[in-house]
């Protein structure tokens, strides 16, 4: 399946995306006893899925896309979204020779380096990108496949990891490139408010056997400019979970962005980063396209 938040005269709903039909099941009126807030929904874990699927079958409720618009299918994550730094091996060799070391003074890294951006820089499809926030003018793209987690847990073994994984999202970790260096760290660089477009939609675990044969794709007006395998991951979602579970106790609806491709504005020489006017489009098929223009 694939869920989606959407708001329809005002209102937000929990649906699911139906593309042949160009259609959205709006699970409020399918299936009024489903929370409506996506956090809700994916704690129920199994039991909300089989519902879902029902009301799906049943055909009730379904409203034409064109009548709704998508938002980020966790508006408000229950807590800050995780990111990894340096996942695939070309990016990690664009970042270093751009000066952005990151936790290690090596091109590629030995451990995941982990950082987290704010809640509020999440924004959905179709939504600006306040670029305009970014005093530098050194706003950057970073189109990323993101891990929706499941069943929550701690010391979460790699043999064990995809169990705890709900289903998939797309993420674009949009940076301020400038107050990445300026501060040493990354979160500030990374938390402007819009600085996290997600979606369009999560699409469950069963949707998608093996996550490795996925292709991340970023076009910047219509220019492809990331094209990889997910499989080109350095660390994988399994090593992903598990390096996170060791320290702390994920949670159901956490969202963790597993790293971006070479081919981000940073990357050329001179940098081409976004500016007013840009349409940033990020396809992970069969999720979707998260597209956003910049302001």
């Amino acid at each position: 399946m694939l869920l989606v938040t959407f708001i329809e005269s005002g209102k937000r709903r929990l649906g699911i995306l139906d593309r042949t039909r160009n259609e959205v099941v709006d699970l409020f009126r399918a299936a009024s006893g489903l929370p409506q807030d996506m956090a809700a929904f994916i704690a129920l874990g199994e039991p909300g899925l089989a519902e879902a699927r029902r009301a799906e079958v049943s055909g009730a409720g379904r409203v034409p896309l064109a009548q709704v618009r998508l938002t980020a299918p966790i508006p408000k994550p229950v807590r800050n979204v995780f990111c990894v730094g340096k996942n695939y091996r070309e990016h990690a060799q664009e970042l270093q020779t751009a000066g952005l070391k990151g936790g290690s003074a090596e091109a590629v890294p030995e451990l995941p380096i982990f950082f987290t951006k704010a809640t509020s820089s999440v924004i959905g499809p179709g939504e600006p990108i306040p670029a305009w926030l970014d005093p530098t003018n050194t706003t950057d793209y970073e189109g990323e496949l993101a891990v929706v987690i499941g069943p929550g847990g701690r010391g979460i073994a790699r043999a064990e990891a995809m169990r705890h994984v709900y289903g998939y999202t797309i993420v674009n970790d949009v940076t301020s490139r400038a107050l990445q260096r300026r501060h040493q760290q990354w979160f500030l660089g990374k938390s402007l408010d819009g600085f996290c477009p997600m979606g369009p939609a999560i699409a469950t675990a069963d949707e998608i056997a093996d996550a490795g044969t996925l292709r991340v794709q970023t076009r910047v007006n219509g220019e492809l400019r990331q094209d990889a395998p997910v499989s080109g991951l350095i660390f994988d979602i399994p090593a992903l979970i598990e390096t996170l579970a060791r320290t702390m106790t994920l949670a159901s609806g956490d969202v963790i962005a597993t790293g971006t491709p070479a081919g981000v504005g940073m990357g050329f020489n001179p940098p081409r980063f976004l500016k007013k006017g840009d349409v940033v489009a990020i396809t992970i098929d069969p999720i979707g396209t998260l597209e956003n223009p910049v302001a």
